[in-house]
């Protein structure tokens, strides 16, 4: 699957092979430091969020910490006003 921008497909393949090849060669045997990806997760997350940019894409809604919080399990509100 592409990325939201172009531009940032080719850093989205180089993350999904770091984290898959992190996943099935350490993660499922026990060590769960996911370090070894973390800069090219940033590169990525600061290509897509230039994108969404762009397109005029708020995205203060995905920098909410909702986890662990009261919110976790309330049902968002219908955008459809039903």
């Amino acid at each position: 699957m592409n990325s939201i921008g172009k531009e940032c497909t080719e850093l989205k393949q180089k993350y999904d092979d770091c984290f898959n090849s992190w996943f099935s060669d350490k993660f499922l045997k026990g060590d769960h430091d996911d370090s070894v990806c973390s800069g090219i997760f940033k590169v990525y997350q600061e290509c897509v969020k230039n994108a969404m940019k762009q397109q005029n894409i708020d995205f203060k809604e995905i920098d909410k910490d909702i986890l662990g919080t009261d919110k976790e399990f309330k049902v968002p509100p219908s955008s459809t006003g039903s």
